[in-house]
């Protein structure tokens, strides 16, 4: 199964800012035993990269690297051992590069030209940022009227009370966010609180079934 296909599974992406690596074992332990079997490590902290192998050589869970805006940072993450890679916005060096490491890449969109410039790389699962400030659903649906293939992962201000609205959505293949690993609990090494949020967030999908 390839990351994309358990993305497309597991629906919720953590999205996560993590300072030290002393904690990604712990951070990966919650996650899974809540039921979210991945993450988005951002690249925005020295230990990023660190965290990233750490949590990738597990095997339990899909690991990929967030902020990815240059081709330097694509190998970086590539060598770290990310799963998958996600961008902000749309950058055709930075897919290329990803395309010929063989790893997958979600890049950011907010238009029908960046979404047409997605397609014309070979893409069609793509990340809708920023979801909330870009219009939310309205835009997705509106998107996915002239690109019926594309696949949307929006992130940026979603919360548990709306997830499942954007999930409902037919253009959408998952939702990224961090509501379930809150900054906070992570500074504080309180895994037990993101461990039952993340349960929430498992518990809050299952009734859309």
């Amino acid at each position: 199964m390839t990351s994309l296909q358990r993305l497309s599974q597991l629906r919720v992406v953590p999205v996560v800012v993590l300072d030290e690596e002393k904690y990604a074992d712990p951070l990966a332990d919650a996650l899974v035993a809540g039921g979210l079997a991945c993450a988005e490590i951002t690249l925005r902290t020295e230990a990023s990269l660190a965290v990233i192998t750490t949590m990738a050589r597990r095997g339990d869970i899909v690991i990929g690297a967030g902020t990815v805006l240059t081709t330097e940072q694509v190998d970086q993450a590539v060598g770290a051992g990310a799963h998958f890679l996600v961008s902000p916005g749309f950058d055709r060096d930075v897919i290329e590069r990803a395309q010929a490491a063989g790893v997958t890449i979600i890049p950011g969109v907010v238009t029908a030209s960046e979404v047409l410039a997605a397609l014309r790389a070979g893409l069609d699962h793509v990340k809708f940022f920023p979801a909330i400030p870009a219009g939310g659903l309205s835009v997705v649906g509106a998107l996915h009227g002239p690109f019926p293939s594309v696949r949307f992962m929006p992130t940026g201000g979603i919360t548990l009370a709306t997830l499942n609205d954007f999930l409902a959505h037919p253009a959408v293949f998952a939702v990224g966010g961090s509501w379930m690993v809150p900054k906070s609990c992570l500074d504080a090494g309180d895994f037990a609180t993101v461990g039952s949020l993340t349960r929430d967030t498992v518990t809050q999908m299952e009734s859309l079934l």
